[in-house]
């Protein structure tokens, strides 16, 4: 989708639709919609004063202009209570109102930028908030349908172009710079929806290897993939335990941001890159395996980010680093009750193989620190335990550092993406003590704090580095449409990670 913004009449646009809004509780409409509503004669009065429009959060309206404007129809979109109004409504309006607009006659759209009127927000926080939910919100993966049973067969293509209104020509040239970034944003989060909504028949780590070398081309940074006998090399016995059961090669991959330079790196992104995720010999069942084809989501993350990250071009020096494999129970497969040894020299008992995300990310974040990063964050998909304890409202913070946490958490919340921070007190690292190795992968039995758990047998591989651990298991994936979240892979983390990286640029 191409965003813009212009200077101009939002009553004059020649467009296919019109988006204003209004407030829940507003029975005369001012700004952008009351200027439409005056060159309607009324009309958007009278349909208030009806009660067919009511202004309340999620409620869109299209009113047929019948030659009185260019654009033939507006649709007015409800904005809810003006004091729980933010830059998080506007982003799920631009994209629950793209999604309506999917007609097959509206190409071109034309909207005010919502909440930079009346409402008193930032202009380009509000162009911004709409690049990135109308991008989000026309996201579909339709890759693997065959001429006519795609959805846009039926319901028609998302419009092509997007041009946001203002009015104000001094505000013209931070508003469309604002709107860039959104739509680089977005692009990075539909990137890795792609990955992971991708079924793991063509998302092998080979594949996923290839796809962030392509990328990292593009964007102009440097890449390497490391193969298993690099890894066999570096003593990466944790994340090559989990790659012995399948037949697929596992891959290593490093895509690096020059941002500063200097030695190191100011920031390591490390992503799970699980791209089939069985249980191993600790087998799931059945039901809903086929959702274990985004166990790569973190690794999906990590990687787009970067391409984000490279467009916008912050001081700031970042690596990310996605260890791949599938889980299988293959003849070669690790046991509960093995025990192997991380790069670091540390001895790991394997209880159960299940819980196989944490070691290969326990070789990733020695890596990380190898490469010298002085602050690591990495996201995963590891625990059924944070659904439990979170649903899929919010994922997961755990850390090493109260500094970096509250930043990953502002970043997020910039975002629009709920976060909640969870303890790791000294008392659960108990749960990861083994009788014969220096660490057990899961607890005992019923001992709860699953997730917390997770977090703790990763910590001592961080070697104190400052560290933020993101468990996003219960948001990677949604069952239906609601705001800029799509059904399938949500893009959970990507901007806030991108947006982690900004801010420690500044």
């Amino acid at each position: 989708m191409d965003v813009r913004v212009e200077q101009g009449d939002i009553t004059q646009a020649e467009a296919d639709a019109l988006v204003v809004n209004l407030f829940e509780g507003v029975t005369s409409p001012g700004g952008g919609t009351g200027a439409v509503d005056a060159a309607l004669e009324g009309a958007i009065s009278r349909l208030i004063a009806l009660g067919d429009i009511r202004g309340k959060a999620g409620e869109l309206t299209v009113v047929h202009t019948f030659g009185k404007i260019p654009a033939p129809r507006v649709l007015v979109a409800g904005l809810g209570k003006r004091e729980e109004f933010d830059l998080d409504v506007v982003r799920n309006l631009a994209a629950n109102a793209i999604r309506a607009l999917r007609k097959p006659g509206v190409k071109r759209v034309v909207t005010i930028a919502h909440g930079a009127g009346v409402a008193g927000l930032d202009p380009e926080g509000c162009a911004q908030a709409v690049a990135e939910g109308s991008v989000l919100g026309a996201y579909r993966f339709s890759r693997h349908k065959g001429a006519g049973s795609r959805d846009d067969d039926t319901n028609g293509a998302f419009p092509a172009l997007l041009t946001i209104v203002e009015r104000d020509a001094a505000a013209v040239e931070g508003m469309t710079a604002a709107a860039r970034r959104g739509v680089i944003l977005a692009d990075a989060a539909n990137v890795a929806r792609d990955m992971a909504n991708e079924p793991a028949n063509h998302l092998t780590p080979a594949e996923l290897a290839a796809r962030a070398t392509a990328l990292a081309t593009a964007a102009g940074l440097d890449v390497e993939v490391l193969e298993r006998e690099a890894m066999e090399r570096k003593g990466m016995g944790s994340l090559l335990s989990v790659a012995r059961g399948s037949a697929q090669p596992p891959k290593l991959i490093r895509v690096s941001y020059h941002g500063r330079g200097g030695d190191g790196y100011d920031l390591a992104l490390v992503g799970k890159g699980i791209t089939f995720d069985t249980g191993g010999i600790s087998i799931k069942p059945a039901a809903n395996m086929e959702a274990m084809k985004a166990d790569m989501t973190g690794a999906a993350s990590v990687v787009a980010a970067m391409q984000a990250i490279a467009a916008l071009r912050p001081r700031v020096d970042v690596v990310a680093l996605a260890p791949c494999t599938e889980n299988m129970p293959g003849g070669n497969a690790s046991k509960p009750g093995d025990v192997v040894t991380a790069m670091d020299g540390r001895t790991i008992e394997i209880i159960n193989t299940d819980a196989e995300g944490r070691l290969v990310l326990a070789d990733a974040l020695c890596y990380a620190r190898e490469l010298g990063a002085r602050a690591i964050v990495d996201v995963a998909t590891l625990t059924g335990a944070v659904s439990i304890a979170l649903g899929d409202v919010c994922y997961a913070v755990l850390s090493n550092d109260e500094g970096l946490a509250a930043k990953v958490q502002a970043a997020a919340a910039a975002a629009g993406e709920k976060t909640w921070r969870l303890p790791t007190w000294k008392e659960y690292s108990e749960l990861v003590k083994s009788d014969v190795a220096d660490l057990r992968n899961v607890a005992a039995p019923n001992r709860g704090a699953g997730t917390i758990v997770g977090a703790k047998f990763l910590e001592p591989f961080v070697a104190g580095t400052p560290w933020v651990h993101l468990d996003i298991a219960g948001v990677d994936m949604s069952d239906k449409d609601k705001g800029w979240v799509t059904k399938g892979a949500t893009g959970y983390s990507v901007r806030a990670l991108v947006n982690l990286a900004l801010a420690m640029a500044s």
